[in-house]
């Protein structure tokens, strides 16, 4: 359909009723007017396969060869132009259905290949998201409107681009892009909103980006900085140690030493204004009795390890360190679900099975580290005996291995 033609209907209809909003973030959804088109048969795969197609590349020319190997790059067909034709056909009957004026002209067909028909008015949400981030990424505009840009820009992005088709080739780098796209929109904005102290607004960015990608660290970091910003240390602490058992537990690493750095900072001020000895002593003291080693995050670990270093000499103190370590037959990193269970298993063998004295941590995704204050390497062979016999008894994963390692604590590194 030309501008012309284009212009003959719109004197019949409303111009909003023809006006066709088009959001793929998400999931792919078309509005014309106040009229929903909607995939009303379990045998149109192929059909909005190519709708989504040619309205991401509307801007493009795009080759038939393209088109097919979108379409069919997995499948052999014996005359694939034939069968993009009856798909357009089809698409445009669909359009029909719905008494859309432009039904036989939402696609065009030119220079021997099939295009979305770009007279049509036309808003698409990728189209916004890509004009916002380009206005709030330039310097020379101001503040606040940088920041309102980057905020419309995340406000748009409803979740990742056609988020039902991600399994299709050709939406994967698609997808990708602009999903790197919108992360870049979070970042500079939190960056922004930090510098100007606003940081209520900084964590519901932040709680929103992680819908997203839980695996995002630096989002991780901005939360945990404005929680602490607004007087929430108890909150910040808290949320480092989700992201630390998280990333260790799913990831098998340990969060980045920028992370962990924050992370001291913050713990440093809790309480720091107290002076009521009594107080503090309440604050430090265990909420509950508890029985068998101290478990703590592996930052407070090296803290407790680095005293007794100190100390230990001193006093005529030996402690131990022992590692524990769970592998596959072959010694190699478990399945993600088994190394879970044995890890689970193992950690609550190590509770009951150890003193109250004794310190363990969590060092890997698949390993325990344990300070053993005993006064020979026998002893310490007693209690990983001990934990190595509950373990098997109890909550030995099939599959899986233990092995352990115990050496004296290193007191010469310091």
């Amino acid at each position: 359909m030309s501008e012309k033609d284009l212009e003959l209907v719109a004197e019949k209809e409303n111009w909003n009723d023809l006006l066709i909003q088009v959001n793929m973030f998400g999931g792919l959804s078309i509005r014309v007017g106040e009229v929903t088109i909607k995939d009303s048969s379990s045998r149109s795969y192929q059909l909005w396969n190519l709708l989504e197609y040619l309205i991401a590349f509307r801007h493009k020319t795009i080759s038939p060869e393209e088109m097919y190997d979108a379409l069919w790059s997995e499948d052999d067909i014996e005359n694939p132009a034939s069968a993009l034709k009856n798909l357009v056909y089809r698409i445009r009957s669909v359009f029909g259905g719905y008494d859309v004026p432009f039904a036989k002209s939402i696609i065009s067909y030119s220079g021997g290949t099939y295009q979305w028909n770009n007279n049509i008015p036309c808003i698409v949400d990728i189209e916004e998201f890509e004009a916002l981030h380009k206005k709030a990424s330039n310097p020379s505009q101001p503040l606040e409107f940088r920041i309102d840009n980057y905020l419309s820009a995340i406000e748009l992005y409803r979740g990742d681009f056609l988020a039902a088709s991600n399994y299709k080739n050709w939406v994967v780098p698609v997808s990708s892009y602009y999903k790197s796209m919108y992360f870049k929109c979070v970042y500079e904005v939190l960056r922004l909103l930090a510098e100007q102290e606003r940081f209520a607004e900084v964590e519901m960015i932040c709680q929103k980006a992680l819908m997203v990608d839980q695996f995002e660290e630096t989002a991780h970091k901005y939360l945990i900085l404005s929680l602490s910003r607004q007087g929430q240390q108890s909150r910040a602490i808290a949320h480092y140690k989700f992201v630390s058992d998280l990333f260790l537990r799913e990831l098998g690493v340990l969060p980045s030493a920028s992370l962990r750095n924050l992370y001291r900072q913050i713990a440093k001020t809790v309480n720091s204004v107290e002076i009521d000895i009594g107080i503090i002593q309440q604050d430090l003291r265990e909420t509950e009795s508890a029985e068998g080693a101290f478990y703590c995050e592996y930052e407070v670990f090296k803290n407790i390890y680095q005293v007794l270093a100190r100390t230990a000499p001193r006093i005529g103190q030996s402690i131990f360190v022992a590692l524990f370590t769970l592998t596959d037959e072959k010694g190699g990193m478990p399945d993600a679900e088994l190394r879970k269970k044995a890890m689970d298993g193992l950690f609550r063998v190590m509770q009951v099975s150890t003193r109250r004295c004794d310190v363990f941590a969590r060092f890997s995704a698949s390993q325990y580290v344990l300070l053993l204050p005993t006064t020979s390497i026998e002893n310490c062979d007693l209690v990983l005996k001990r934990i190595a016999r509950m373990y098997k008894q109890n909550f030995r994963v099939g599959g899986i291995e233990m092995h352990t390692n115990i050496q004296p604590l290193d007191s010469g590194a310091l």
